[in-house]
């Protein structure tokens, strides 16, 4: 069994996440200048935007690490950035979800839940950002992406929203 050191998945994580751009120099220097990168949806991935609210439900919690430790386990080790400042999540899924849970997707909107796909652009943390850093706010992977290609699977993602819908009894069809 071959194993690779932390350091060397993040850097194979990070030329993934980058080959979704032509020109991967400009997004490291956002990281530098802004603490994250605009990076396309719909072609490598995409991204399922979830209120903090929805997560703070399921978890009676607001402390990042719980909220944090808990989607990890959710969503099975599926990577997710948090955005503190908007206080949203974004669980990263394959490219075609949004097509693909067209239907879903509409009525996840009754809780402010979104799927963003082409024609979207999503600020990425550099890999090394794994914590929340409450004075600047700025985006973290809340789950780290283990390693390149492995995103959030879309129903575990599905159930995790519907149980967020349950419990703010929200958006239920009678």
């Amino acid at each position: 069994m071959l194993v690779h050191p932390r350091s060397d998945r993040r850097l194979a994580v990070e030329h993934w996440l980058l080959s979704t751009l032509s020109e991967p120099g400009r997004a490291r220097a956002q990281w530098q200048e802004y603490g994250a990168a605009l990076l396309p949806l719909g072609t490598l991935f995409s991204a399922v935007r979830i209120p903090a609210r929805l997560v703070v439900a399921l978890t009676a919690s607001t402390e990042a690490s719980e909220l944090d430790d808990f989607l990890d386990q959710a969503l099975d080790g599926g990577p997710v950035i948090r955005d503190p400042h908007h206080s949203r999540y974004y669980a990263l899924v394959p490219a075609g979800m949004p097509a693909t849970w067209r239907q879903a997707v509409d009525d996840w909107r009754t809780v402010d839940v979104d799927c963003l796909g082409r024609d979207s652009y999503l600020g990425v943390p550099p890999v090394s950002a794994v914590e929340c850093n409450p004075p600047t706010h700025a985006p973290y992977w809340s789950v780290p992406m283990s390693s390149p290609g492995m995103l959030c699977a879309p129903l575990t993602v599905a159930r995790l929203i519907a149980a967020g819908r349950h419990l703010l009894g929200e958006g239920l069809d009678a």
